[in-house]
């Protein structure tokens, strides 16, 4: 052995492997231990941090991250509770949340399930009012272009209100009072609480149906933000605008602002005085009426004289007319029997010449000068024809003479006694002189019964021409 060393027992020789009592674990069971001691260690935790890496699948559930400057967390909000949030949930958001601390077994990592999530600072409510309000803008919702003018003498007029508030009260004394001859139909609705954006809908609906309404009031007295919530739903907002009436914003009191204010055509800042702003006051109509009849009539009496004066002086004009055309008249009397008296001694004439003239024609008949030369056609057709026949004779034998004579002097009848007229190539000109011809040239002699194409070999002129 070496110095410093000691023999001892191997340590397994103390603790046999026999003796000791072991539990072995899978992962899943290790992993439900974890998660139901944390569950029992947190059953409730309030967490301030802020969203990353927030995920929305079709499930409905929304996953997140929630983090700090040093830490992160992961955190899961089932579907359930995130119908109820008010507001949309956005990366970056600071938030306080509660919630229970557990294990997400599959993967081993532990999470919150958060069942409230309040933003930080800013009040869920107002929070969402904010985002709705900035997502409706930017779609075109709230532009100004699509306001609508209210009616300026409006017949029937629709509420939409609860019907035992003191601002429906309110409207219709204002209404009542101002235009007493005012139509008003009312829809009763709750103004807060579950169901009442969906009542407000269909009552806005419902009034749009009816032909005769000519302008809405959608309105309720004042409240909290909690209280006015309902005039804030999308669905309600979207209606507003949408409507093919007019509608006018009366919600809460002057400071309260909701998304129906910008929606609807006008926002009055209470109940009363939007009643006061879609009617005028009848009493004040009347007396304006009477007034402008009372100007009317004066400008029509008015009017009735200057024109009674201008048409007497046109009468009193047109009576100097009237000698003017009678006179004229006149002359045309005259002239029309002077006219007639004219074209009867035209007339007259004309008939006294017409007359002559038919003698004159039947005395020149041409029936008879026609019978008397048709009689001496026979006669004139013999002699013709006997003259002809002597002149055809005559012609005839001239005719002869004349072939007689062409045959003579025809170049044929000098082809026929054994000659040849020569022609040059390819112009066909007849050669009278050696001139026209040189050695090697073609020509062609013509017979009387063809033709010969020949080489001019020699060319040899006469010397005594």
């Amino acid at each position: 052995m070496r110095r410093g060393l000691t023999q001892t027992k191997p340590h397994s020789s103390l603790f046999p492997l026999e003796s000791i009592s072991r539990q072995v674990l899978t992962v899943s069971e290790l992993t439900a231990m974890v998660r139901t001691s944390l569950e029992a260690s947190f059953p409730e935790v309030w967490l301030e941090g802020e969203i990353s890496n927030l995920r929305a699948p079709g499930s409905g559930h929304l996953y997140c991250t929630l983090k700090d400057q040093t830490s992160q967390i992961r955190a899961v909000i089932f579907r359930s509770t995130a119908l109820r949030l008010r507001f949309g949930l956005e990366d970056g958001l600071q938030v306080i949340v509660r919630g229970r601390v557990s294990v997400y077994e599959p993967r081993g990592e532990y999470q919150l399930i958060l069942d409230h999530v309040e933003p930080r600072g800013l009040g869920a409510l107002q929070l969402a009012f904010e985002q709705l309000k900035r997502r409706l803008e930017d779609e075109g919702l709230f532009d100004v272009i699509r306001k609508r003018p209210l009616p300026a003498f409006p017949r029937t007029v629709g509420l939409v209100t609860s019907a035992t508030g003191a601002a429906v009260r309110d409207m219709v004394a204002v209404l009542h009072r101002r235009c007493p001859i005012v139509r008003i139909i009312l829809v009763p609705v709750s103004v807060q609480g579950d169901g009442s954006a969906e009542q407000i809908v269909a009552a806005i609906d419902a009034l749009n149906q009816l032909e005769a309404v000519d302008v809405i009031i959608v309105g309720r007295g004042g409240g909290s933000l909690e209280d006015l919530w309902s005039f804030n739903e999308e669905i309600v907002v979207r209606a507003v605008a949408c409507s093919a009436v007019p509608i006018v914003s009366a919600v809460g009191h002057e400071t309260d602002v909701t998304l129906t204010d910008f929606a609807a055509d006008v926002r009055a800042p209470t109940p009363s005085a939007a009643a006061e702003l879609i009617v005028p006051v009848l009493a004040e109509l009347v007396e304006r009426l009477e007034m402008l009849i009372a100007h009317a009539r004066q400008t029509i009496t008015a009017q009735c004289l200057d024109q009674h004066q201008r048409l007497d002086l046109a009468l009193a004009h047109m009576n100097h007319i009237r000698l003017r055309v009678l006179k004229e008249a006149q002359r045309v009397d005259s002239a029309v029997v002077s006219l007639r008296e004219v074209v009867q001694a035209k007339l007259k004439r004309a008939t006294v010449d017409a007359q002559a003239w038919t003698q004159a024609l039947m005395s020149q008949s041409p029936v008879f000068h026609v019978r008397r030369d048709l009689a001496m056609i026979p006669q004139l057709r013999s002699r013709l024809t006997t003259v002809m026949g002597h002149v055809l004779m005559e012609k005839a034998q001239l005719t002869r003479g004349n072939l007689s004579r062409l045959n003579g002097l025809s170049p044929l009848a000098v082809l026929e006694r054994g000659y040849a007229l020569l022609e040059t190539v390819p112009r066909h000109q007849i050669i009278r002189d050696v001139r026209q011809v040189a050695v090697g040239d073609e020509v062609v002699a013509r017979l009387t019964n063809g033709q010969v194409r020949c080489t001019v070999n020699d060319v040899t002129s006469n010397p005594s021409v």
